[in-house]
């Protein structure tokens, strides 16, 4: 039990290459490395989970490397990279801006910048959620950070970067990480599941990418507990039930019984999901979804906004095909009035089943409202 190490740890990116879904970055970085281009102080922002403090340690490393490759990374072999691995190195400091964040604090950092470096080439200071620091400490930080030794390279990474003064942007040169995509988080719990021997479905994999939300640290906790869950074998099943989410065939069903202007059988699916332990909510939301994934599927400009597995995006393209546009539209916008008004409804069960009676005779109206316009022409 003691020697067990979470995957999000385990699996920290070493290279630039191994880090997921932010190439723009770590290519960009590469290049500055061996070009020898290296700013004084860079800005990493972007939402958490997505590698910032991770290029930052690599970025840091590669600096020091007494080794570096050819490609810009770092050898993680030398006496520099080891030290670091190992928690040792004396060039490479790390400041959580969270729990650090007085002006005392940022006093005492500038003091350190001024000692050279015994041995390496420079001294790296990362600066972790930056926007926590108070507004005296930025005011004491701003002409160092303008002007430092030529020994040392500032790394600061948050995840708001709009609470930074933008006296302090203005001296840094600015990364924005992006949300990772779903089949890029995917593939690489596909290659940890390999590695790690676990058994596994990858639309299962897909699906934690989608409930992660593009955070790559979300996605390998929520993978790491569902292996526990499903006892080294991770399903599509297990994890929908895991993560208490609704399968996706209810939507589709709901769609069908829709279009046939079948209502009860719309309140006996609601029934259905309710007494799986869903909340009417949740499925009102989710159908809103769904709706918005069948409307950016009648159009090949928009379907690569779909995230999600092929054989599912089959189905979505088939079922957008055989529905009218305006129909899905007025479906999407009934459905987005009520989850609104659920949000402080007494009855929220009551307020989705009469919003399913509504989507299920939707298009009669929508054909009563089209004549009626006709004939106003017409007149």
């Amino acid at each position: 039990m003691g020697n067990y190490i979470v995957s999000a740890r385990k699996y920290r990116p070493g290279t630039f290459d191994s880090v997921v879904g932010q190439e723009h970055i770590t290519r960009t970085l590469k290049s500055a490395i061996l070009l020898k281009q290296l700013a004084h102080a860079f800005l990493f922002s972007g939402p958490r989970g997505v590698g910032k403090t991770t290029c930052a340690r690599i970025l840091a490393k590669a600096i020091n490397c007494e080794n570096l490759q050819p490609d810009g990374e770092p050898c993680n072999e030398c006496e520099s990279c080891q030290a670091y691995n190992q928690g040792k190195s004396i060039n490479i400091h790390e400041l959580d801006a969270a729990s650090n964040n007085s002006v005392d604090d940022i006093r005492n950092l500038i003091e350190q910048t001024r000692y050279v470096p015994v041995n390496g080439k420079r001294s790296v200071y990362i600066i972790d959620e930056v926007h926590m620091l108070s507004q005296a400490a930025f005011n004491a930080f701003l002409k160092t950070l303008e002007e430092p030794p030529p020994h040392v390279l500032f790394i600061l990474a948050t995840t708001e970067k709009h609470k930074i003064l933008p006296t302090i942007l203005s001296r840094c040169q600015k990364f924005d990480f992006r949300r990772i995509r779903v089949e890029d988080i995917a593939r690489h719990l596909e290659d940890i599941s390999r590695q790690e021997q676990i058994e596994y479905e990858y639309p299962a994999l897909q699906q934690i990418g989608m409930k992660s939300d593009g955070c790559l640290r979300d996605a390998l906790s929520l993978f790491d507990q569902l292996v526990s869950y499903a006892g080294g074998k991770v399903t599509f099943d297990k994890v929908l039930e895991s993560l208490n989410i609704l399968d996706y065939d209810y939507f589709f069903r709901s769609v069908d019984l829709m279009r046939a202007q079948d209502h009860p059988a719309l309140l006996l699916l609601l029934d259905e999901v309710v007494e799986r332990g869903f909340e009417a909510k949740d499925f009102l939301t989710g159908l809103l979804e769904h709706f918005r994934n069948l409307l950016i599927s009648q159009t090949p400009e928009t379907v690569k906004l779909l995230e999600t597995s092929e054989n599912v995006k089959e189905r979505y393209l088939a079922q957008a095909r055989s529905m009218d546009a305006t129909l899905l539209l007025n479906a999407f916008h009934l459905t987005s009035e009520t989850e609104q008004k659920l949000r402080y409804a007494a009855h929220p069960r009551l307020l989705t089943e009469l919003t399913l009676i509504k989507l299920a005779h939707l298009s009669s109206a929508v054909r009563v409202a089209a004549g009626g316009e006709d004939e106003k022409k017409k007149a």
